[in-house]
């Protein structure tokens, strides 16, 4: 009837005119009629709207013709584009206002409510107040909006909708109900860390996830344990660890193992040993089983790093307790387990892999050093240090230091500052060697009593280099460094003890080590005052303790510019990962008189919201960016973005590109630096192409920023993936040669040049961890190293950013098997970048336009001959090419060799068409582009407990009673002297020789 009535209706007038009629039928009639027809008449219904509102408001009217006027008057506010009104009166309909129905008018109305209860939601939760001011109606209809997704079965949707307004018990309805109960928890815990900005409510909802993970047969304990550590209860974790390790079954100890090596990736060192503490012992076992474990100091040491003579102590106790001839086998297999966890987790069993791996893996081109040395004037002595540190980059955590020792003579001419930054950038080098980092260092430590050994440049730099080595894992050289700073007065040790602490002590808030610090601050002496207050912000890492007023009071009361800048910088790192807490502190810096502390309140800011890409956080930096009036200021406001948007580093090109082409030179800086943290590593393409002008800006220092940053995101990405990188190595090779080029820009392409090839090509600077846990050392590394614009020593920082980038199976001993896996792309995308050799540097120092164009026109001609004689090896290359599928790695040598710097590699080579895969063996390198094709083959012997394409991997093992093949055993020894001695160029060479006679490197 309507239908056939909506081909000759052509006006909704005589309708509307019913509406005035007294009967209540005949306005029921018009209004249901109406409602049909709103679609098309609503510019007329739009004219008596007032009428249809007043029967609304009529209360004779009946129930369901009132709800009718609502949804009327909805409809057509809705199609005027007054969506406010429209939602108020389609509250007012009631059960009529039909959440199924598939209209726009639905979809835009239910959007609307649901971010206006969302709103109201995150106000009543903010002003803790009760929820009282929601209109219940408003609740009604997004309840029921929730419970239809739930029963359509469109949980994602659902638990979206649940996270955002804030009801965690829809949530957990949504969540339980699903039919993939893993699946959607695993999306509920990327959309809490993706999309809810407040710390306090993204920590209910983990708090739920947990809870409804425990409730399940098979409870996923890696993800249970990785959300424990956001929520920071150490004893949920312990507790975990102990049921896995009692159980009979050996994969619920592998698991458990797992378990620690990913909480280990996230670096949060106070967090780990408040778990292994929190392990309960073993009950007593009989003498004998443990009097061999710990006679032998190599296990003592590797179980306990920090204090043999506990060890000693509870061997004595368990032999007086025990007299019972037999051990409980459980309680024997348990203590093994743990001695195995505890070592796991207080970082060590990781450093010990990661350093052979990189030993055995060190794939650093020495021939880059060398060119860099020949064309750097002696004179010049910025970048003579420049390519000092250059070399620990490139050589960070290998404990080669070839070039060192082929170089002392070189070496031994820093002096002062210069002379600290070389013996520092040992501790690069051998970061991680924590058995032997004391040894090593020897020769330079102060030697006891009142100023023995060499200068203090060189001791202080040696303390600041057992650091480095100890970084994040300091257990064992704490005290040591703690005496050495009481035990001197020469502020240059000061400073070099003050940065080794707060390094090896990182983010512990140890309170004597605090009052140690102290101590040397209120000497106010500029230099150790400096490296005090970035210490204590060390110490203090994301603590958010009341030390910062403490630290902000005396920054206030010294004049020495250095000081207060190492203390705003120490406290913006208290706050780091506080977000809202913070606030009130943020406030007080960036309102503060000094522009030194304004710019400490930009690395609060930035640490405090890191990688959260909060709104809030970005705007207070953009403002900052653009209206401050002190220069640093402004350059480390746009430098801060990096850190708040690393975990979308795709946005920050995209938000900086403005600020990229200012007229301020420090804004263009900040902007190049932000760009390289956020993307550091990924190799994105805007991030290259907004870097790529920068790289040769007018401004030398601009040059020299933009430089590092493409390094920092060009590292370990080679030629055949990305041609701009290959564009880039022979950009620095042309500062680094060219005579009339600037000392800042040049400093900036050594380093640059360190990046690209750091940690023997084997490292990637990586913030968060593969669990989307933010890495807390790195970034702290990050932070501090962006300080070297005012204190060069400061680059040493970045070598905490690297996390190596490598697949590591083990097995149930935690040794290293021989596994085979698979990774499914071509091997030239992902190799090595190609070793240098030397063409001609000689004369290209002095005619480089000379030797590009002939060595053009020989490729010319090279390229002509070749055609032919290239046909010709196809067909003779397809018959070989199946005999090849491991190219990638048995390149022979010359093939290597003959890709040159400038002369491209002859042409002869095109023949043999590259596999499409490549076998991998265990442990192998994986950088993170690579990690999607990594695939495990069917038929092998291990199986990984979690497959994970890089990391630490435990394996399970198929066929136990074979005989394994393990692959990283100790380092070779017939390097070892080489490698494992140190380069004593400071000292006389009598010490040098002294050192040679070393233990091997692991």
């Amino acid at each position: 009837m309507a239908a056939a009535a909506a081909t000759m209706v052509s006006s909704a007038g005589g309708l509307l005119a019913m509406l005035n009629e007294s009967h209540p039928q005949l306005k029921f009639h018009a209004l249901s009629n109406l409602i049909s027809f709103v679609d098309q008449f609503w510019p007329e219904i739009s004219t008596s709207v007032p009428i249809i509102e007043s029967l609304y408001e009529d209360e004779e009217f009946g129930q369901h013709q009132r709800q009718l006027a609502a949804l009327l008057v909805s409809k057509v506010f809705y199609y005027l584009g007054e969506l406010n009104d429209s939602l108020s009166y389609a509250l007012g309909a009631g059960p009529l206002f039909e959440v199924s129905e598939d209209s726009d008018y639905i979809h835009t109305l239910l959007a609307k409510a649901i971010d206006e209860y969302a709103s109201l939601r995150s106000k009543a939760a903010a002003s803790s107040d009760d929820a009282a001011k929601i209109d219940p109606r408003l609740e009604a209809i997004v309840e029921r909006m929730l419970d239809k997704c739930i029963m359509d079965g469109k949980y994602q949707q659902a638990m979206g909708t649940a996270i955002d307004c804030q009801r965690l018990d829809k949530l957990e309805e949504a969540i339980t109900r699903s039919d993939n109960v893993h699946g959607t928890l695993a999306y509920s815990i990327n959309v809490s860390h993706s999309f809810v900005y407040r710390r306090e409510y993204r920590q209910e909802v983990l708090r739920l996830l947990v809870k409804v993970y425990q409730q399940l047969p098979s409870p996923d304990y890696l993800t249970i344990c990785q959300c424990l550590m956001f929520l920071y209860e150490p004893e949920g974790v312990a507790n975990i660890l102990e049921k896995l390790l009692c159980s009979e079954n050996k994969e619920d100890a592998l698991l458990a193992f797992q378990v620690a090596f990913d909480l280990v990736e996230n670096e949060h060192q106070a967090f780990l040993l408040n778990v292994r503490d929190r392990l309960t012992a073993p009950k007593s076992l009989p003498s004998e089983s443990v009097q061999p474990g710990s006679s032998d100091p190599a296990s003592a040491q590797n179980e306990n790093s920090t204090a043999p003579e506990d060890v000693q102590m509870t061997d004595g106790s368990s032999a007086v307790t025990t007299n019972v001839p037999e051990a409980d086998p459980k309680e024997v297999m348990y203590a093994e387990r743990l001695t195995i966890i505890k070592g796991i987790l207080s970082g060590e069993t990781s450093i010990q892999l990661t350093l052979q791996f990189l030993y055995s893996h060190n794939k650093s081109d020495l021939l880059i050093l060398k060119t860099i040395k020949q064309s750097v004037e002696m004179r010049n002595s910025v970048c003579h240090s420049a390519t000092i540190y250059a070399n620990a980059i490139m050589h960070a955590g290998t404990t080669v230091d070839t070039f060192l020792r082929d170089n002392l003579d070189w070496l031994s001419r820093a002096t002062n500052w210069a002379k600290f930054s070389a013996t520092a950038g040992l501790g690069v080098i051998h970061r991680g060697h924590l058995q032997q980092g004391r040894s090593l260092m020897a020769p330079y430590l102060p030697q006891g009593g009142a100023g023995g050994g060499g200068s203090p440049y060189s001791e202080g730099g040696a303390l600041y280099a057992l650091g480095l080595i100890h970084a994040n894992h300091g257990e064992g050289i704490k005290q040591f460094l703690r005496d050495s700073l009481r035990s001197t007065n020469v502020e240059v040790i000061q400073h070099g003890a003050c940065l080794g602490l707060g390094l090896a002590a990182l983010g512990t808030a140890d309170e004597e080590i605090y009052d140690d610090i102290k101590t040397v601050l209120y000497t106010d002496s500029a230099v150790a005052g400096e490296a005090a207050g970035i210490s204590m912000g060390l110490l203090m890492v994301g603590t958010a303790s009341e030390k910062a007023s403490e630290m902000l009071a005396y920054a206030h009361e010294t004049q020495h510019e250095k000081i207060i800048r190492g203390l705003a910088l120490g406290i913006a790192l208290t706050v780091y990962g506080r977000e809202e807490e913070a606030d009130t502190l943020i406030e007080q810096m960036t309102q503060d008189q000094d522009p030194i502390l304004r710019y400490g309140g930009m690395y609060a800011l930035a640490l405090a919201y890191r990688g959260t890409a909060n709104n809030k956080a970005i705007r207070q930096l953009l403002h900052f960016a653009v209206s401050d009036v002190s220069d640093d200021v402004r350059r480390t406001a746009v430098l801060a973005l990096g850190f708040v948007l690393y975990s979308e580093p795709e946005q920050t090109p995209r938000i900086v590109s403005l600020l990229s082409e200012s007229y301020n030179l420090h804004v263009r800086y900040g902007a190049a630096l932000a760009v390289g943290i956020s993307c550091a590593g990924t190799g994105l393409s805007e991030a290259i192409s907004l870097l790529e002008p920068l790289t040769s800006d007018v401004v030398d220092f601009v040059r020299q920023g933009a430089l590092i940053a493409m390094a920092m995101v060009m590292i370990q990405i080679n030629e055949a993936s990305d041609s701009h990188v290959g564009t880039f190595r022979r950009q620095l090779e042309k500062i680094i040669l060219d005579k009339h080029e600037d000392t800042m820009s040049k400093m900036g392409a050594i380093l640059a040049s360190g990046i690209l090839d750091a940690g023997g090509r084997n490292v990637t600077i990586r913030l968060l961890s593969k669990t989307k846990h933010d890495k807390v050392t790195a970034l702290v590394g990050l932070a501090v190293f962006s300080q070297f614009w005012y204190w060069y020593p400061l680059i040493y920082f970045v070598s905490l950013s690297f996390s190596p980038t490598a697949f590591i199976g083990l097995n149930y001993n935690l040794k290293v098997p021989r596994f085979e896996f698979l990774s499914h792309a071509k091997p030239s995308l992902f190799e090595y970048s190609k070793p240098t050799t030397v063409p001609t540097t000689t004369s290209a120092v002095k005619l480089p336009t000379a030797v590009l164009s002939t060595s053009a026109k020989a490729k010319a001609r090279a390229k002509k001959e070749a055609e032919p004689k290239a046909n010709a090896e196809k067909s003779s290359g397809a018959e070989s090419s199946s005999a090849a599928p491991n190219t990638g790695k048995g390149k022979s040598s010359s093939e290597k060799d003959g890709e040159a710097m400038q002369v491209d590699s002859p042409p002869e080579k095109k023949a043999e068409p590259e596999p499409l895969f490549e076998i991998l063996t265990n442990p192998a390198r994986v950088v993170p582009a690579q990690e999607k094709f990594i695939k495990f083959l069917e038929d092998s012997r291990y199986v990984p407990v979690k497959s994970a394409p890089s990391g630490f991997v435990l394996l399970r093992d198929l066929r136990p009673n074979e005989q394994e093949v393990l692959s990283l055993t100790d380092a070779p020894t017939s390097t070892a002297s080489a490698a494992g001695g140190s380069a004593a160029g400071q000292q006389s060479s009598s010490s040098a020789m002294a050192v040679d006679v070393e233990p091997q490197p692991p």
